[in-house]
């Protein structure tokens, strides 16, 4: 039994968070859902984006779509086991029935099978906040498969987004464009990305871009709004995509208008950056708790 001081301190902290109470008192946080491969090391995937959901607040459940597994006897390649897709689709199939979703986040897919029965099950579900990572080269892949995979996402899952957070090379394949050179570009991408699809664009910039500052970019059809935060070192830190999906789709699920959430992903995703974790492996990874260490 919990006590009433107890419920009132969990009270406030879940208000803190925006998070909806019971008629009973009850605290009842947000539900997401993430789609997404678990990246097993805990650095990036599946993992991150629940990590990212419970660190901002929101109950978070996952359909895991593949397992991806580095071989540290072979540079740390990647090796990459699917889900089968009768797995996949009960897994979608139960939380879709066990929750009244606020929001859903998707990662990476792996194949054009299980882009097929994600596109199929976001249909019928027609979530409200349907927040795309869209990851378009899965390592580890044959370039033909790659192909095939990414022209899958295009057709099939990116038109049902709400929300898209393309990195510097997925925004030049989703725009259209040759090169992102500046902010000026990453602003033109931004406007493509959503004049084709009609989703609210967060085109990342990164370390990719020259400049002290780690930019981004917010589109929705009328607002614009650049997001800079300064760089921790020049090298692409792991997690970074996929938690910053994550946060957006977290703060979507808690009722924040999606410029808020784009602000507070940036925010945190930067904090999980100066907070990030070493390792034996080739990259550093973030931390998703870094957010709260800063707060």
């Amino acid at each position: 039994m919990v006590t009433p001081v107890a419920l009132n301190s969990r009270a406030r902290g879940l208000q803190e968070h925006n998070i909806p109470m019971t008629e009973n008192s009850r605290p009842q946080p947000p539900v997401a859902m993430t789609i997404a491969g678990s990246e097993v090391t805990g650095g990036a995937g599946a993992l991150a984006d629940i990590k990212t959901f419970t660190s901002l607040g929101v109950f978070g459940s996952l359909a895991l779509t593949c397992i991806v597994a580095f071989d540290p006897e072979n540079d740390w390649a990647h090796r990459l086991t699917p889900v089968d897709q009768e797995t996949l689709a009960h897994q979608l199939q139960t939380i879709s029935a066990a929750y009244d979703l606020d929001a859903v986040k998707i990662g990476m897919l792996g194949s054009p099978a299980t882009i097929h029965t994600v596109a199929q099950a976001m249909t019928d579900l027609k979530p409200r906040h349907l927040v795309l990572d869209p990851v378009l080269i899965c390592k580890g892949q044959e370039p033909g498969a790659a192909l095939d995979t990414d022209q899958a996402l295009k057709a099939e899952v990116l038109p049902l987004a709400t929300f898209v957070t393309p990195n510097h090379f997925e925004s030049l394949s989703l725009s259209g464009m040759d090169s992102i050179d500046n902010v000026a570009d990453l602003k033109e991408a931004a406007k493509r990305i959503h004049d084709s699809s009609g989703a609210t664009v967060l085109a990342k910039g990164g370390v990719r871009l020259s400049g002290p500052d780690a930019v981004d970019v917010f589109y929705d059809g009328s607002e614009l709004e650049v997001l800079s935060e300064p760089k921790v070192g020049e090298i692409p830190v792991s997690g970074a995509g996929c938690s910053l999906a994550a946060a957006v789709a977290a703060e979507l699920a808690k009722g924040a208008p999606e410029i808020d959430a784009a602000r507070t992903a940036k925010a945190f995703v930067s904090a999980g950056i100066r907070h990030r974790l070493d390792s034996r492996l080739p990259f550093e990874s973030l931390w998703q708790g870094g957010f709260a260490a800063e707060s």
